[in-house]
């Protein structure tokens, strides 16, 4: 039996020749192929997290701020979200909701609460995950991994939308008001969409372009849109600013 395994042993420890062999009849396993480079807006007043440089070694591409106005601002282009929800000058459960009203951005909160009732009200705010610290690398990007393959996104088509004597038919692309027809250019249009998509909701300037004019990135661009859009409509409340946010729908 001795001399068997002696002459066994050298072939089982051989260098082998290829990156994968059957050893007794199984296929040895590969290394797993590293998840793919994401864009992550990481909203976090602790700007000294080990998560950040780990997560960057892993090849993601981390933008990190430390207040939740910062990342309402931020969040247009990124992939996944990890939010904190200590922020120094919004409530991290408040900036959750209003990312989730404009966006299907996937959003992780990541936090040190561990409480069942602040995991309950995180989701309730749309957050698509809730992880609590410490939490370990490999835990934290199986995660993300798990939630971008759930979330992924698509615009949502609104057909119709009806707001007070506001009737927009995406559909035909039609527009009346107290049922006059409003002919609106297709920019017009797209504006019009996007802030009746989300009454009441303040969208910041910067959605509005990337949303409807995409890399063109004019402040003139959205201001003479939307003064014309109010004569078109022929009351200068339908559409309200909302000084250094944005825009949103009004109700004349």
């Amino acid at each position: 039996m001795s001399q068997t395994t002696a002459q066994v042993l050298p072939t089982l420890h051989a260098p082998a020749p290829h990156p994968v062999r059957l050893v007794e009849g199984v296929p040895a396993l590969a290394p797993a192929p590293p998840p793919a480079a994401r864009r992550i807006l990481v909203v976090d007043s602790d700007v000294d997290d080990p998560l950040i440089p780990q997560l960057r070694r892993h090849g993601h591409d981390i933008v990190a701020v430390t207040r939740g106005s910062a990342a309402l601002e931020a969040y247009g282009e990124a992939d996944l979200i990890l939010l904190a929800l200590d922020l120094p000058d919004l409530d991290g459960l408040e900036v959750c909701r209003t990312i989730r009203s404009l966006s299907r951005v996937p959003v992780i909160i990541l936090t040190a609460r561990h409480s069942e009732l602040d995991c309950v009200l995180g989701l309730q705010a749309g957050a698509d995950d809730y992880v609590t610290k410490p939490c370990g690398l490999r835990e934290l990007m199986a995660r993300m991994e798990a939630v971008l393959r759930r979330t992924q996104w698509q615009p949502t088509i609104v057909e119709e939308i009806r707001h007070g004597s506001l009737h927009l038919d995406a559909g035909s692309r039609r527009v009346t008001v107290d049922g006059t027809e409003v002919a609106l250019t297709r920019k017009e249009f797209d504006l019009l969409s996007l802030l009746a998509a989300h009454p009441g909701t303040v969208i910041p300037r910067k959605q509005l372009l990337r949303q409807v004019w995409g890399d063109s990135w004019s402040r003139r661009t959205v201001d003479t849109h939307v003064s014309s859009l109010r004569g078109k409509l022929g009351d200068s409340a339908w559409v309200v600013t909302v000084r250094g946010v944005g825009f949103k729908l009004g109700h004349p």
